[in-house]
């Protein structure tokens, strides 16, 4: 329950600030996708090339966060919910900073990824659907997931016991099945420039 005690502080140094000392705006790029669709491997190619052009962003893996906050929690429905949840809220803050924050996460639910679209600003959140065929993605199995989810040792398992909703109009669509990982970032950061969120 929320103590009614507890009040907002707003921030001296406010995001814009941070902006123009950064020199460039600051989003959410929200990657989602199916295992093995290829979103940390974008991401992180993407975060190296955004440091090569002195601009700051981080990546937030969903492994990473699940060895840390989100530890405790599982892969039933509502934990999905609540994992998506607290991460949105972590973007957030990274956005506030006046950094570019990537996110690799299956997010398999529309209202999910919906639900934390509405707690950024106009503009801010960028849905970016990594599209890859399921069977190109159970083929490639780079942890061996999808293996230990036919055979039962891992439940609701997005695309075998569990369902996956692709964005219905995502900011961008990325085809990692005809795209080396490379051309996929060139076209991120293209997009970026297109949205005047990078200097050109």
């Amino acid at each position: 329950m929320r103590q009614n005690h507890i009040i907002w502080h707003p921030a001296t140094v406010t995001k814009t600030d941070r902006q123009k000392l950064n020199n460039h705006k600051s989003c959410a790029l929200w990657f989602t996708g199916y295992s093995g669709s290829g979103k940390s491997t974008l991401a992180n190619e993407l975060d190296c090339q955004l440091h090569k052009l002195g601009i700051r962003s981080f990546v937030l893996d969903g492994d990473n966060i699940r060895h840390g906050l989100n530890k405790e929690l599982g892969f039933s429905p509502k934990d999905r919910v609540e994992n998506i949840r607290r991460v949105g809220e972590v973007a957030k803050l990274f956005v506030d900073s006046g950094q570019i924050v990537m996110t690799a996460f299956i997010s398999p639910y529309r209202k999910d990824r919906d639900q934390v679209r509405k707690i950024f600003e106009e503009g801010e959140f960028h849905e970016i659907f990594i599209d890859c065929p399921f069977d190109v993605c159970e083929r490639r199995d780079p942890k061996g997931l999808y293996q230990k989810a036919r055979q039962g040792i891992i439940r609701d398992f997005t695309g075998i016991d569990s369902p996956y909703e692709p964005p219905l109009d995502p900011e961008l669509t990325i085809d990692t099945q005809h795209h080396s990982v490379k051309q996929a970032a060139e076209t991120i950061i293209k997009y970026l420039k297109e949205q005047n969120l990078l200097p050109n």
